[in-house]
């Protein structure tokens, strides 16, 4: 089960960087776990779960998704308009490279890790924190029932 794969400590970690790199930013991120894509595009099935947890309901909709099929050995990581507007595909690009070379290690929570802190620069570059921000989505883990 993909709620299985992170040990109490790791899931503690990988919330812990979802809320720091939220810290000195407006944007948000969520990260979402299920143990097989149901779509032979991981992107598609990204976007879906995206529009599923309801990410695109940000008020500047720069929420970012890190989504990880975690049996079929497939991830991606994507944002909303806003962010989108703000950086090329080569961003989430050479995110995911530096994800995947964790993985390859098997340090998938590393990887989950790095993933997160460098989405949150990017998005504190382009949406700083505001005196008024609030919290707009869950920093937890989501899992899928698959």
């Amino acid at each position: 089960m993909a709620a299985d794969l992170f040990n109490s400590e790791e899931k503690k970690r990988i919330k812990a960087a979802v809320q720091e790199a939220e810290l000195n930013t407006s944007g948000e991120i969520r990260v979402h776990l299920e143990n097989h894509c149901a779509s032979k595009n991981v992107l598609d099935r990204a976007a879906q779960m995206f529009a599923q947890l309801e990410m695109h309901k940000t008020t500047a909709r720069n929420g970012v998704l890190i989504y990880m099929a975690v049996k079929d050995h497939r991830f991606a990581i994507i944002g909303d308009a806003g962010i989108n507007q703000k950086v090329g595909d080569d961003f989430w690009d050479s995110t995911k490279e530096k994800m995947l070379e964790q993985f390859k290690k098997g340090n998938l929570t590393e990887g989950l890790i790095e993933g997160i802190l460098c989405s949150g620069q990017k998005l504190k570059e382009h949406f700083p924190y505001q005196s008024d921000d609030k919290n707009e989505l869950s920093d937890d883990i989501s899992f899928g029932k698959n």
